[in-house]
């Protein structure tokens, strides 16, 4: 997938890199420690439910003519400075403002090698944004009881711009997953494809022990990076967790992984679109 353009510079790293699965792997383990740290970040601030209601803030309709979220101008604003430096032209980013509301970017395009097939490109972002916000925002800030607002709302859009981010990179990046398992194995995709069997593709990208290992492994980030070191080292006992661990993984278990399958098996169907029976063909017979 190559951004606009043609006259750009060149990136330095080539396709058969980008989807070798120890670079994916060691992307998406990355993203767990930035996931980890920034809903630690966000949970530390109330749930704030004025920002996520579209037209609660008078201020951004008089001022702004938005009529959407707090939260939502505040990812669209932060998305057009992105966007400036050509963040969504790589092939790993996704913004959650639609692409035609942002700017062009202001430095000269990077052309990318075709790492991903262009017709299979899928953005979640949508569904990202709704169970983030019905589901996620709340349950990682019920510590705060009867506080549920506590007025810092640049404070709180701040981290959840920062989750969103990153859990729409981790999510997005199932594709580069996809793309190299369907390149190992053609022949094993094309029937199920063409019989638009959503199980069997799921059973051909999934690897029950290694999500199994990545949920403990999680627990034992969430459980030691949300402590209070300080107190931990003065008085050598654990310190006060600032989220709760048992709800990171479940944000994993429950909606980052199945919604990680989702992007990965839509993008799967749409894989032999606009091939010839000749290419496909030639897939299919590939070794």
């Amino acid at each position: 997938m190559s951004s606009n353009g043609s006259s750009g510079q060149h990136t330095s790293v080539d396709r058969q890199t980008l989807l070798s699965l120890d670079h994916i792997r060691a992307v998406l383990i990355r993203l767990e420690d930035t996931i980890v740290f920034d809903l630690i970040e966000r949970a530390q601030y109330a749930h704030n439910p004025p920002m996520y209601a579209p037209g609660a803030f008078k201020e951004l309709r008089e001022k702004e003519n938005w009529e959407a979220s707090w939260v939502e101008w505040f990812l669209k604003e932060t998305e057009a400075a992105h966007a400036k430096v050509r963040r969504f032209d790589t092939p790993d980013e996704y913004p959650f403002t639609p692409i035609e509301q942002l700017p062009k970017a202001i430095l000269p395009p990077l052309t990318y090698p075709d790492v991903l097939f262009k017709a299979a490109v899928v953005n979640a972002n949508s569904r990202i944004w709704s169970w983030y916000r019905d589901d996620v925002v709340p349950a990682i800030t019920r510590k705060h009881g009867l506080q549920a607002d506590d007025g810092q709302y640049g404070s709180a859009a701040t981290r959840d711009v920062e989750v969103l981010s990153a859990v729409s990179r981790r999510i997005h990046f199932g594709m580069f997953v996809s793309e190299s398992k369907f390149q190992s194995s053609p022949a094993d995709f094309i029937e199920p494809i063409r019989a638009r069997d959503r199980v069997k593709l799921e059973a051909l990208i999934t690897k029950p022990a290694v999500e199994a290992a990545l949920l403990v492994r999680l627990a034992e980030k969430a459980k030691v990076y949300g402590q209070d070191l300080d107190t931990l080292l003065a008085a050598g006992k654990q310190g006060t967790a600032k989220i709760d661990t048992e709800e990171v993984v479940r944000i994993y278990r429950e909606r980052i992984i199945p919604e990680t399958k989702v992007v990965e098996v839509d993008y799967l169907l749409k894989r032999l679109e606009g091939l010839s029976e000749e290419e496909v063909a030639n897939l299919a017979n590939r070794r």
